[in-house]
């Protein structure tokens, strides 16, 4: 029996064997959950974690739909196996994009009212967006988390679940991008327009939900100016998330899940333990508005 392969590097040179390209220069662009490569010819190789190949075939389809739907976004290779497996590792292969700039405000919310207008495809089965999905595994793991904190977090994650369900969407429902900020637009410094990335996440849901990342960077971290985000709604058509009856509980759910993203990155980083820490403190409201968070 063959040994199982334990590297990205090695499931990234199987997958270029498979589908024909070339890695002998092959360079590490970014090593997290998703490990990406650079190879010859401007292409990007992005090796997903083990199971998740419906994940990455979904975004596949979603960038082509997208692409015939008149949205400028990230381009999978259309002459390869759209992705290729190996020992359940999907490896997905994209265009590199020119050089780029993360979107202003305005030009975020612009892209959003783009694909917000879309109508949901018929062709492709998109998943309900679920804003807490995972938060309350990645709590109970959290062994290195004091108990009382980990038992108010995972109170806030069932009280989060109950007022979310009263949620009324006003007719807002439909596509979804699920990580909305202005990192995931690129807009290439030579001109162009702005091209949208990261399909991870795209659902359907409250569409609100893409309004909010941008929004509580403005009212709870500061980190989003008035003129700023005022840009955003303008661009976006002039719905305001922050004046919605819905705005609190879908602020405090993003929160939330920026306190579980870093949870799992304090095991092995006093960095991120110390922030795990002081962002339990703010919402344990140990900490007046507006916070300041560093970035992981």
């Amino acid at each position: 029996m063959a040994r199982p392969l334990t590297s990205a590097e090695e499931v990234l040179t199987v997958a270029a064997d498979e589908a024909g390209l070339d890695v002998t220069a092959a360079s590490l662009i970014r090593d997290g959950s998703n490990v990406m490569y650079r190879l010859q010819g401007r292409i990007v190789a992005r090796v997903g974690p083990t199971g998740t190949g419906d994940i990455a075939a979904r975004q596949i389809d979603v960038s082509r739909w997208l692409a015939s739907s008149g949205v400028t976004v990230v381009r999978a290779l259309d002459e390869v196996p759209q992705p290729t497996v190996v020992d359940g590792r999907p490896v997905t292969w994209w265009y590199e994009l020119p050089e780029h700039r993360p979107a202003t405000t305005a030009e975020l919310g612009a892209v959003l009212r783009e694909v917000h207008a879309l109508r949901a495809p018929d062709q492709l089965e998109l998943p309900r967006f679920d804003p807490l999905s995972g938060v309350a595994e990645r709590i109970a793991a959290a062994d290195h988390v004091p108990g009382d904190d980990r038992a108010c977090l995972g109170k806030r994650v069932e009280d989060l679940r109950g007022r979310l369900a009263k949620v009324a969407t006003d007719g807002r429902d439909g596509v979804v991008h699920g990580d909305a900020w202005q990192g995931n637009v690129a807009v290439p410094v030579a001109g162009g327009p702005p091209i949208l990335l990261d399909l991870e996440h795209v659902s359907r849901g409250y569409q609100d939900w893409d309004l909010i990342p941008v929004a509580v960077d403005h009212t709870d971290f500061a980190r989003v100016s008035r003129a700023d985000y005022e840009e955003f709604v303008t661009a976006y058509g002039g719905h305001d998330v922050t004046t919605t009856a819905a705005f609190r509980v879908l602020a405090d759910s993003q929160e939330l899940r920026w306190v579980a993203f870093v949870l799992g990155k304090a095991v092995a980083s006093a960095q991120a333990a110390r922030e795990t820490r002081h962002r339990i403190a703010c919402l344990r409201g140990q900490v007046d508005r507006p916070w300041f968070w560093t970035a992981f």
